[in-house]
């Protein structure tokens, strides 16, 4: 009588597949580390594709109690989660650089024209404000503004 196996590489393999696209979305988005090259989702794709290979031949082993059944669901496992694979690597590196550029920014060097913010603690402040005020006695000559891309 042959026990019917569980192939827990090739379920591991899939649910850390999804658990990796996922976690750039919702996790590793917040991290410049991670944000600006996703080094920590690759390394979970590597060892995710590793699982996925390792659980389709297990399936294709002669020793399964049913061959064509654990075939068939190992193939259609493992190239659903290399399709996941494929799709994130191509949306993080390719698709990514479709987004346009800012070209509404201020240059460097260029003066920028007055807004008006919040502040941290919730009062607004104009960048008039900031030019008007003295720095240490001095009057400012400058504000340096940063304009950060964010990703929501």
């Amino acid at each position: 009588m042959n026990a019917r196996r569980l192939n827990w590489p090739l379920w591991v393999g899939f649910l850390l597949t999804f658990a990796s696209f996922l976690s750039y979305f919702f996790i590793f988005v917040w991290f410049p580390v991670t944000r600006d090259f996703p080094w920590a989702n690759l390394l979970l794709f590597l060892i995710a594709a590793v699982l996925l290979f390792a659980g389709i031949r297990r399936g294709f082993a002669a020793d399964r109690p049913h061959p064509t059944r654990s075939r068939i669901v190992s193939s259609i496992v493992g190239l659903l989660g290399l399709a996941v694979i494929g799709l994130s690597l191509f949306s993080l590196f390719v698709v990514a650089r479709w987004l346009p550029p800012s070209t509404g920014a201020p240059q460097v060097g260029q003066r920028a024209p007055d807004f008006t913010l919040p502040d941290a603690t919730g009062r607004s402040v104009s960048l008039s404000e900031l030019l008007s005020q003295p720095v240490n006695g001095n009057p400012a000559k400058g504000v340096l503004l940063i304009f950060y891309r964010g990703h929501w």
